[in-house]
């Protein structure tokens, strides 16, 4: 399959709209721009939030709080419904990759407990929900301690 192969779909790609070709076109004269003003101008429009030169909203509004993007930890989720697409017993990052259910990159895996199981797993993941849990223990399974719970970041004041 290459990119010349690819067939086309009719009704996949519409024809650009041709301004300012004759009023019977519906789109002549001021080519759906309306008449004269700001947002009839090329490069013309407001700038999100500007409110007529009153004070605008998002000043008003008191700013509060702090957010450190930097010491965010991210998680990919997978649910317990989806561990049945897995080969073997064991699930842990790299068995999740293999089967696709999640990115091989440098964030974290959390077990979700949507879905039902069947089969005994033994997890090793970042992080595991309650109800995950109770489902992997009911089916048989086990979690690795030391993976399902990760020690919070405390910071020395």
């Amino acid at each position: 399959m290459n990119l010349e192969n690819i067939p086309t779909i009719k009704g996949a790609t519409h024809s650009t709209k041709r301004l300012g070709r004759g009023e019977g076109s519906g789109h002549g004269k001021t080519c759906g721009k309306g008449h004269k003003g700001q947002k009839a101008r090329s490069g013309g429009g407001i700038r999100i939030g500007f409110e007529g030169g009153q004070m605008p909203l998002y000043r008003k509004l008191p700013r509060r709080g702090f957010n450190n993007f930097n010491h965010r930890t991210t998680y990919q989720t997978v649910n317990v419904g989806e561990l049945a697409k897995l080969e073997g017993e064991s699930v842990d990052r790299d068995a999740l990759v293999k089967a696709g259910l999640i990115r091989d990159n440098s964030e974290g895996v959390k077990l979700l407990g949507n879905g039902e199981i069947s089969k005994a797993f033994t997890v090793n993941v970042d992080k595991v929900s309650a109800s995950a849990k109770s489902k992997i223990e009911a089916a048989g399974g086990k979690i690795v301690e030391a993976a399902a719970e990760q020690p919070e970041n405390t910071e020395e004041a």
